[in-house]
């Protein structure tokens, strides 16, 4: 059982980004899934979740420039970033939310917004 997630890089402001979460021995098509981002110093914070059902929520801070999205038959998820900005730096994380597995999450992957 594992996440394996990636796609993050450094990039200029404005710049986009997809993350990729994919999912393996999990029961991927029926758990609700999410991202969250931790920056230096700062606690890990909720960025998007999306449910089973492919119902998204994306965190007010990101609402209008980060799209989560889902695909079953791959067991992959995405984070799409865009018009992206010096405070999206962070390290970003998937996780499982189906409650089915204790604390699991994908390793990583790092993202860094810069001029």
């Amino acid at each position: 059982v594992q996440l394996v997630d990636s796609g993050g890089g450094a990039v200029q402001p404005g710049g986009s980004l997809r993350l990729s979460c994919v999912a393996s021995g999990t029961d991927f098509a029926f758990s609700a899934m999410g991202w969250y981002r931790q920056a230096p110093g700062k606690e890990r914070e909720l960025v998007a979740t999306i449910s089973s059902g492919f119902r998204p929520y994306v965190v007010d801070s990101v609402k209008d420039r980060f799209t989560i999205s889902r695909d079953n038959a791959k067991a992959t998820l995405y984070l799409q970033m865009d018009n992206l900005k010096p405070e999206d730096t962070a390290m970003y994380y998937c996780t499982d939310l189906s409650g089915r597995y204790r604390d699991l999450w994908g390793h990583g992957t790092q993202v860094t917004v810069s001029s």
